[in-house]
């Protein structure tokens, strides 16, 4: 299974950034049975769920990211994003995609969030 992550970068406080993730290789055929996720690890912490999309498209949000990012999925482009607003200094962490239930990873995406 591979994974292209990118939308990552730098960003002023207030700012927006989406990150698109594409799964390809033998999740292919099976990208729209599979629950999807992103996760965040920033520098000395655990990595931590920020949003999930089930295959039914039912979503989940970490409290922090609520109300300013929305996960999204196209089945056909086999691609989750994950729109991000009102960014601030605590979401500065490096962004994984991942595939529920599987132990296949992004090699994740650096947001960084500094004026």
């Amino acid at each position: 299974v591979q994974f292209v992550e990118s939308g990552g970068g730098l960003v002023q406080p207030g700012g927006s950034l989406t990150l698109s993730c594409t799964v390809s290789g033998e999740a292919d055929i099976h990208f729209r049975h599979y629950h999807m996720a992103w996760y965040r690890q920033a520098p000395g912490k655990q990595r931590e769920l920020v949003a999930a999309i089930t295959k039914e498209e039912i979503r989940t949000y970490h409290d922090s990211v609520k109300g300013r990012c929305t996960i999204s999925r196209d089945n056909a482009g086999r691609t989750i994003d994950l729109q991000m607003s009102d960014l601030n200094t605590e979401d500065t962490a490096v962004y994984y995609c991942h595939i529920q239930g599987h132990p296949w990873w992004g090699q994740g995406t650096q947001v960084t969030v500094s004026s």
